[in-house]
């Protein structure tokens, strides 16, 4: 069996529809709480990472000290191993900043459904390969890349969020959007009163249901994009012959 690191920075946080597809491959997921203060086990054994969103910024080194070593661990995983990556929303900006990108707050956040479309270079990696120009995603960040990494290529971009996804090479790549949320996802912030504030928040009273109503009928959509990007990177980093 192969082994998938993931790691977790809230409560609740968790792959997503990830986990099937971890499933299918023989990948068993390991989780590491990272605001908990669990300490990051040696990367040696391990053949994917994993590195979910949260609520902190990347720049909160001295509130959140274990995002020290979590960049380290981005950086030797994908400079010295350079074995398959993926992150997503805060994954996604760890990986630019421990890079030598920069992450600042958002001229304009994005919170709910958003269509991203892909740059040149996405539309010729190998790793958005069968996607198509346009997509509905999942959106939930106050925060954006500012400056990608200089290796990097920019696959995807909005209106409000010029980086949206990057790649480095063909063996890493993280996503603005939240491509892992699914339907259960979206039903479990029903029970989660932090979660339904912080919507309402942002886009007024009613936003969850609102949300729900638009992206449910989404969610197949979104599903196929992420398998796509999912399927490819596993092809192209040999996890799956």
């Amino acid at each position: 069996m192969k082994r998938a690191l993931v790691f977790q920075h809230m409560d609740h946080d968790h792959p997503g529809r990830f986990l099937d597809f971890f499933a299918e491959d023989g990948i068993v997921p390991e989780m590491v709480r990272l605001w908990e203060g669990r300490e990051i086990p040696n990367l040696a054994p391990y053949d994917f990472l994993f590195v979910l969103g949260g609520a902190q910024d990347t720049w909160e080194i001295e509130e959140h000290s274990w995002m020290i070593p979590e960049k380290a661990a981005i950086r030797e995983w994908v400079w010295d191993r350079a074995k398959p990556y993926f992150g997503v929303c805060l994954g996604h900006q760890l990986l630019c900043d421990a890079l030598g990108g920069e992450v600042a707050m958002a001229a304009e956040p994005e919170v709910g459904v958003f269509e991203v479309s892909l740059t040149d270079d996405g539309r010729d990696h190998r790793l958005f390969s069968g996607l198509e120009s346009s997509n509905k995603v999942m959106q939930w960040h106050w925060a954006e890349v500012k400056r990608a990494p200089q290796e990097a290529t920019i696959l995807a971009t909005s209106p409000r969020t010029a980086i949206q996804s990057i790649a480095i090479d063909s063996h890493a790549i993280s996503t603005q959007f939240h491509c892992e949320f699914t339907p259960q996802t979206m039903a479990t912030w029903s029970s989660m009163p932090h979660y339904l504030a912080s919507l309402e928040r942002q886009n007024g009273e009613g936003a969850y249901r609102r949300l729900i109503n638009e992206a449910t009928p989404l969610m197949p959509q979104m599903a196929r994009m992420t398998r796509r990007i999912y399927d490819n990177l596993m092809v192209a980093t040999g996890l799956r012959k």
